[in-house]
């Protein structure tokens, strides 16, 4: 097998006849073809790490990262973007506790990530003083037990192919989540004297899809077609690439404006039926279509976040049909499952198979309904025509303060798109405050796996993308806050290491501004200076200065750049650059909002 980063030849057996029970993760790592592996390194793993290495031929790829949330990140963001598994190794109790806030996150956003940890040993007698103390748990799952589908500390190497199996199916299956494994220390570097049989290959790894019930799936087919102003609200089913076109024929054969939550892409941007980010959608609606809906509350209520009301848009007569997987991810410590969403017809079931039936009912349907079809077409052309006028309104609404320095976002959202319109191109979360799905072209459910998620995950996930990405030719960008970046900066390093090229370009306000945006609220509020809002949320005295940060760890770097007419010559020739194989950024200074 060939060890791409040293250009070497190894075999199976590195030299050596003898073999070790880490070689048997390894193993599984092989047979569940996981194919990368980020890390932070630590001793507790130090028996895996050399049987990765020489035992398995540095397969999975080990990826060097400076903290565990970055490795964590990079799984969460390879697995949205590729829907596949990643593996993240983190060093016993406390590179696990290191990487809690990227668990939590990619629990959340339904990231299977494989997450690989180590602990120990368990037997005091092996203990090294001290440091084997302080770094082991008596349960170390425990730390991470709340926000994972999944945890496990096999006591003998021959526990561990089943186990493995195990996480493996739990992870996979909808809804999809991180799980951890953890293996003692002194285990993985005992001698194998025996043979330790792997699951049989043709083995199902993961469970079928979760069919919804066919009769309630009929009611749900009637009560679209009866009602006079239904709206599709979609949050995770783009998860499955298929689903972005099974979309657009369920909204089609309806008639049915979509408004996008955006966790995943799900329905195109420039379609006539898409209402994303228009909450007025929701006044005029006698039914709402949740598909795997999670967060149901933010778009259809208006929030007056200073006294912190919540008023609904929606009618009180309003129906509700939720398709999706209910509270099979509820979790009894973390409120991630939100407000409770009371509704007529509640469907458990996966919305990749839901949305093609309830298509096929709808069309059956209707064939038999002349009508019904002619009034379904007058609503597709009054909701085109209020979905051209919106983009039209959102296209001038951009050229306000156009050559204003710093640059306004949506000027800077123009210019990367007037520069990347005709690539194959990948954005991948931070959505300039939703300025490119106002004026970009999402027409490909690979063009974005989702929105950002909180401070210090983007650039992580960003690589992750970028990975899942790497050698198709498609130009990755990631628009970067600046605050998020600075969580860890190591992480540039980690793409000219591993030759993950992509291009930033900063959004950099010099500012932590989401939280000087409520202070802002506080002093107005109370009357306190506005003027003393920015204590604790600039980025400034000193700015730091991120072109030359990228540069020093191997990138292409210009900027700061304060002027919207500058920005596509510098954007034209990092493209350059990226596709060369080297990682570009530009530094662009922005408006705080």
């Amino acid at each position: 097998m060939q060890d791409k980063a040293e250009n070497r030849t190894l075999s199976p057996d590195a030299g050596t006849d003898r073999r070790w029970a880490s070689d048997v993760i390894v193993d599984l790592l092989h047979q569940y073809e996981l194919p990368y592996a980020a890390l932070n390194p630590g001793a507790s793993y130090r028996g895996l790490h050399d049987s990765i290495v020489n035992y398995g031929g540095n397969k999975p790829h080990m990826m060097l990262c400076q903290h565990e949330e970055t490795a964590v990140q990079i799984a969460h963001g390879y697995a949205k973007a590729s829907g596949k598994p990643m593996v993240a190794i983190l060093h016993n109790l406390v590179g696990l506790l290191h990487a809690n806030m990227a668990i939590y996150y990619a629990y959340m956003d339904r990231a299977p990530v494989f997450i690989v940890g180590a602990t120990g040993p368990m037997d005091e007698s092996k203990r090294r003083p001290r440091i084997d103390w302080v770094h082991t748990a008596h349960v170390q799952g425990q730390a991470v037990r709340d926000y994972t589908k999944w945890d496990y500390q096999p006591a003998s190497i021959d526990g561990v192919p089943e186990s493995f199996a195990r996480a493996y199916g739990v992870m996979m299956t909808e809804p999809q989540g991180p799980v951890y494994m953890c293996y003692d220390a002194w285990l993985q570097e005992q001698p194998l004297n025996h043979a330790v049989a792997l699951p049989p290959a043709n083995a199902m790894r993961v469970p079928a899809r979760i069919a919804p019930d066919p009769e309630a799936l009929a009611r749900a087919a009637q009560m679209l077609l009866k009602a006079k102003s239904p709206v599709i609200l979609v949050e995770y089913a783009g998860r499955d690439p298929n689903s972005f076109g099974a979309l657009v024929e369920l909204a089609e054969t309806v008639s049915a404006p979509v408004y996008d939550i955006n966790s995943r892409l799900n329905f195109p941007s420039n379609h006539p039926l898409n209402m994303s980010m228009v909450k007025e959608i929701f006044r005029d609606a006698d039914l709402i279509l949740g598909l795997d809906v999670r967060d149901w509350e933010r778009p259809t209520t208006q929030l007056v976040s200073t006294t912190r009301a919540v008023t609904s848009l929606v009618a009180p007569a309003c129906q509700w049909i939720d398709i999706g997987f209910g509270d099979l991810e509820l979790s009894s410590w973390a409120m991630d499952y939100q407000r409770l969403m009371h509704v007529d017809l509640r469907i458990l079931g996966d919305t990749s198979l839901a949305i093609p039936a309830l298509t096929q009912l709808c069309r059956t349907a209707l064939a038999k309904d002349p009508l019904l079809q002619r009034r379904l077409e007058g609503r597709f052309a009054e909701i085109r025509k209020r979905q051209q006028a919106t983009r039209a309104r959102w296209a001038e609404e951009a050229k306000a303060n156009w050559d204003a320095s710093p640059i306004p976002l949506p000027r800077l959202a123009a210019e990367v798109w007037d520069v990347i319109k005709h690539e194959d191109w990948v954005l991948t979360a931070g959505t300039l405050e939703d300025w490119t799905r106002k004026l970009w072209d999402f027409d490909k459910p690979y063009r974005h796996p989702g929105k950002s998620l909180g401070t210090a995950t983007q650039i992580g996930i960003s690589l992750g993308v970028a990975l899942a990405h790497r050698g198709t030719g498609r130009l990755v960008v990631d628009l970067q806050p600046d605050g998020d970046l600075m969580f860890d900066a190591g992480a540039l390093w980690v793409a000219a290491k591993h030759k993950i090229p992509f291009l930033i370009v900063m959004y950099n306000n010099r500012a932590y501004y989401n939280d000087w945006e409520h202070q802002i609220r506080m002093a107005r509020q109370r009357g306190t200076p506005l003027e003393r809002a920015h204590i604790g949320m600039d980025l400034s005295g000193p700015e730091p200065d991120f072109a030359t940060l990228a540069r020093s760890m191997g990138w292409y770097a210009e900027g700061p750049i304060e002027h919207g007419k500058d920005v596509a010559a510098a954007l034209k020739r990092a493209i350059e650059r990226v596709k060369a194989g080297q990682p570009a950024l530009i530094d662009t200074i922005t408006q705080k909002r």
